[in-house]
């Protein structure tokens, strides 16, 4: 199973044609086993302004399965996560980020993204990063 991170999904979304947004293209086209972190659809749909874009990708978004965080030990493991990257001198920029990571850590899935910060966790932690060649 592949988790695709919203990094990845805006550059899908946006058609750039960098390697994430080609990298989702690619898995999307194969019928390939991906989902989503169910906090991702948070990420995409608040940043989307125009009323009809947003129902349509709004549906689309919730046509993938969504995967969450198990409980409370999850959001601990997150912080964990955190902590176990700032004694390395690593600083993770953004909250969301560590709870994604620990969703596709508890899922056992390869995280496809476009953002640095999944690179540092992975260095620490059991986070597998999809490659997106």
């Amino acid at each position: 199973m592949v988790l695709i991170d919203t990094s990845a999904l805006i550059e899908f979304l946006n058609r750039t044609a960098s390697p994430a947004s080609r990298a989702v293209e690619r898995l999307i086209s194969a019928n390939a086993d991906v989902a989503l972190a169910a906090i991702s659809i948070t990420e995409i749909l608040q940043g989307i302004r125009i009323d009809q874009e947003y129902r349509q990708v709004k549906k689309a978004l919730l046509s993938f399965p969504l995967l969450s965080l198990q409980g409370t030990e999850s959001y601990v493991a997150a912080a964990e996560l955190y902590r176990a990257c700032r004694k390395k001198g690593l600083t993770i920029r953004g909250t969301i980020d560590l709870l994604i990571a620990q969703t596709a850590i508890e899922n056992h899935a390869g995280l496809l993204h476009n953002d640095r910060d999944f690179d540092a966790l992975a260095r620490i932690s059991g986070l597998k990063i999809q490659p997106v060649n």
